[in-house]
């Protein structure tokens, strides 16, 4: 072994050997790292990538956030520092400027306070020609489209514009862009919706559901589809066939459910009962259908559980309010709060 030979009997060209071998070893040492997705708040590298991996190699992609750390330390010490440091030390992020970063469609980069690239929101609204409120997919009003092209950039890919201006509580006024057609849904929310006008044959009666007026419905898409022609929300009372029932004692509800008796119309609906209510702001309380306020509408439908009887809310604010939302004007509208089918932005079935 060479440990054994002196250094006269040693070949030049071995030396050299040993001596290369050796500086490889030393830069595979020294380049052998750790590749991480982002470097957090705290300064260290977070979201590990992939071990044993070069700077070069790692930075080669040029995307914001990625980092680097030299150590090459083993799987358990890696797992320590991800878990109980808040990510590893000694982090090396690739990009320290905006320059030839590419932060994707209607982002751009920009340096923070801290000095640090970061991407943030930045669409395109050069085309945007209207300028007022937009009704969002999500019910909200937003106070241009522009605004609200930026919300849906920060975590909310499915955002839309529903229709120009703000949301309303029905179809009065509201233009549904192309063939989308104006829906008020169960919470007594307008929303454009395209309705699908074709649901598959559904060859027995294990999808049929109960609505909330008394029709049987061959399944969920059925319902959905004359929820939209109807142009407001139907709502399911229980599943499977409607029953002639003389109390809720006739009626079989799933599991999780009550049934609760709609005296006006004399028909029960099974109904999710909430177990507990976050705290009511003063701007939630409800005139209910019994002319009793309550302190938000979830309250209201724990009195309807506890009682058993259908609740509905009749307006916002309380029952002895002179002033009434002028778009509520519709009291007979059957409002649905079972959360059992909600409309979305598309009714495809």
């Amino acid at each position: 072994m060479l440990r054994m030979l002196k250094p006269q009997q040693l070949h030049p060209g071995m030396i050299l050997f040993v001596l290369g071998l050796c500086h490889l070893m030393e830069d595979q040492k020294v380049q052998a790292g750790n590749c991480w997705l982002q470097q957090g708040k705290n300064g260290r590298c977070q979201v590990l990538y992939m071990p044993g991996m070069s700077r070069e190699e790692c930075c080669r992609s040029g995307r914001l956030g990625t980092s680097w750390t030299e150590e090459d330390v083993p799987n358990s010490t890696l797992f320590r520092w991800m878990i109980f440091n808040g990510g590893a030390p000694n982090c090396q992020p690739c990009k320290e400027t905006c320059d030839n970063v590419d932060c994707g469609p209607g982002k751009r980069c920009k340096m923070n306070r801290r000095s640090k690239p970061r991407c943030i929101c930045a669409p395109d609204c050069s085309n945007v020609t209207w300028k007022g409120p937009v009704c969002g997919s999500d019910g909200k009003t937003y106070r241009d489209e522009c605004t609200l092209m930026k919300f849906k950039c920060k975590g909310h890919p499915d955002l839309d514009v529903q229709y120009q201006g703000k949301c309303k509580k029905t179809c009065r006024d509201v233009m549904c862009p192309g063939s989308s057609t104006c829906v008020v849904d169960q919470t007594n929310n307008a929303y454009c919706v395209t309705c699908n006008r074709i649901c598959p044959e559904v060859p027995s009666s294990d999808q049929s559901l109960c609505g909330n007026d008394g029709i049987v419905y061959a399944s969920a898409c059925h319902l959905r589809r004359a929820t939209c022609l109807l142009g407001r929300s139907i709502g399911v009372a229980y599943e499977g066939q409607c029953v002639k029932a003389k109390s809720c004692d006739d009626i079989k509800c799933s599991a999780g459910k009550k049934c609760l008796w709609d005296g006006k119309m004399s028909r029960g609906r099974c109904a999710a009962c909430a177990e507990t209510c976050s705290e009511s702001r003063s701007d939630e309380a409800v005139c209910a259908s019994d002319n009793t306020t309550y302190p938000s509408e979830c309250k209201m439908k724990q009195a309807a559980c506890s009682l058993g009887l259908l609740l509905e809310v009749k307006h916002s604010g309380s029952c002895n309010s002179i002033t009434e939302d002028l778009d509520d004007d519709d009291d007979e509208e059957d409002q649905d709060y079972m959360a059992y089918i909600r409309l979305s932005p598309v009714l495809d079935g």
